[in-house]
């Protein structure tokens, strides 16, 4: 299955330079009925993607991370986006058969001690719960953008995911940050108010900050951690 997925790679990259996202979208839910899953972390990005689906009914399965660390402030967004669109989200939950004895023997905020431990704390909340998302179907909707992060910069809004063995579409990837912002405004979709106190990319409470004038899009995730490394495992780019 992945063989016949990645030769359609070139085919799909091209249509895609020709249509909105909304347009492509709609065109990628009848070529891959039911296998098509976009992940929500209820940011500015996702929001705009997730209006997106909601307006034209798109049938495009949604679902976010529940790492069981975040802010109180996403929980609030999640709920507020239920009952502005009408949709159904799944929750993915870390499993307990991993995390149990992580936090029984590190503690829970083991993550803040060494670079291991926040690695493997990331796998077990996210990546692994990811994983089982993402399991059985053939395109992965993200809300990446090229202005995050200088990893990001020389992706294409369609790539192959080798680790995770599925397409994966950025129709964000070269919005800025203001044309996120305006469409938000315009549209009046809900989003998380951490992002008008200095939060840009908001994860897990522990270990998200604002951050201050002049830093990097990234600065304000694992800010403890070596400058170069602000990628939890969730995307990686070959």
């Amino acid at each position: 299955m992945s063989h016949s997925l990645q030769r359609n790679i070139h085919k799909l990259q091209d249509f895609q330079k020709e249509l909105p996202p909304n347009q492509f979208l709609e065109l990628m839910s009848i070529d891959y009925p039911g296998r098509i899953v976009f992940s929500s972390s209820f940011s500015f990005e996702d929001q705009v993607i997730t209006h997106l689906i909601a307006e034209q009914n798109i049938p495009i399965k949604i679902f976010t991370l529940d790492t069981g660390r975040l802010f109180a402030e996403t929980y609030s967004v999640w709920n507020s986006t239920l009952e502005r669109y009408k949709i159904s989200i799944k929750a993915f939950y870390p499993d307990q058969v991993f995390l149990e004895p992580f936090v029984e023997k590190n503690g829970p905020n083991a993550f803040y001690e060494s670079v291991e431990n926040r690695k493997d704390c990331c796998y077990i909340r996210k990546v692994e719960p990811l994983k089982r998302a993402l399991e059985g179907n053939a395109i992965w909707v993200t809300g990446l953008r090229a202005e995050h992060s200088a990893a990001r910069q020389d992706l294409q809004s369609i790539e192959w995911d080798e680790s995770n063995q599925i397409i994966k579409y950025h129709p964000l990837l070269h919005w800025t940050t203001e044309q996120v912002t305006d469409f938000i405004k315009t549209n009046n979709i809900p989003y998380n108010p951490l992002h008008d106190k200095g939060f840009v990319s908001i994860g897990c409470a522990p270990c998200t900050r604002a951050i201050k004038p002049g830093e990097d899009f990234r600065a304000g995730r694992w800010w403890w951690e070596d400058a170069n490394k602000k990628e939890c495992g969730l995307h990686v780019h070959q």
